[in-house]
């Protein structure tokens, strides 16, 4: 039984799971993100959870979601395949190496280092208008990149718990010149195996809410396609602006956390 198993099931305890799950599928299928960016903040106001039950039952939720969200985008024919197995493969071992570095660096530096990252990331956003009918080629040079790519991703996640979406979305466009709507489908893909690997350890370590996570992520499953579905009807240079106002406050997330760690 997880730590939360112990909490009682109240009314408020399931709107609250509702209502988070809403907003997260929302996000995770118009910008190709698991939705963790407001998934682990609210189970921490809303419901009292600390840090890292949150965040282990935010990733057993993103799994649902993200399939969810794969499914919409490759309606479309937005999701590249193999391109996303190959992110996944460097995810999970990168993840591995992120939890082995954790205690060997400090957290604030990674966090103004990352915010850094996220501010060249927007710059950059608004420098490169991805074309809709764009893809991934595939060489031996671009399957190396690709790994790489997703080596660092998982090492991020690891250090900082920061979804592989907000890292491999701009990368796509910007690096492998995919469209907007390949690189979103393209990301939840890449989730997956991660998120179910993450779960699985989580699970043993008696880390996550799993009626809270089924809840969060059977509420965010309703709200995913339509976020998809939004994403498809945005021109590719609102579409960036938007994904860069994510980015930012995402970057401000980080920044406070640095602050206050500092003060710490």
């Amino acid at each position: 039984m997880s730590e939360a198993g112990a909490r009682p099931r109240t009314a408020r305890f399931f709107v609250a799971c509702i209502v988070i799950g809403l907003l997260a599928g929302l996000l995770s299928g118009l910008f190709g993100v698991g939705g963790g960016t407001v998934i682990v903040p609210m189970l921490v106001m809303l419901l009292r959870f600390d840090q890292r039950l949150a965040a282990g039952t935010s990733l057993a939720a993103i799994v649902p979601t993200a399939s969810v969200g794969v499914v919409s985008y490759a309606v479309h024919g937005s999701v590249a395949w193999i391109p996303a197995l190959v992110l996944a493969l460097g995810a999970v071992f990168g993840a591995q190496l992120g939890t082995w570095l954790l205690p060997r660096i400090s957290q604030t530096a990674l966090r103004w280092g990352f915010v850094v990252f996220v501010a060249v990331t927007i710059v950059s956003l608004f420098l490169v208008v991805p074309d809709r009918g764009a893809t991934i080629e595939l060489t031996p040079w671009s399957i190396i990149a690709l790994l790489v790519l997703g080596l660092f991703t998982g090492v991020l996640s690891g250090l900082l718990g920061v979804g592989g979406g907000v890292v491999v979305v701009p990368a796509l466009m910007v690096l492998f010149g995919a469209s907007d709507l390949v690189a979103k489908g393209t990301s939840l893909l890449m989730m997956i195996p991660t998120a179910v690997s993450g779960t699985v350890g989580n699970v043993r370590r008696r880390n996550v809410d799993l009626v809270a996570a089924v809840t969060i992520g059977i509420a965010a499953c309703t709200t995913t396609a339509l976020g998809a579905w939004i994403a498809t009807l945005l021109d590719p240079v609102v579409a960036n602006a938007l994904f860069a106002l994510f980015m930012t406050y995402i970057a401000v997330q980080m920044a406070v956390k640095a602050v206050r760690g500092r003060r710490r």
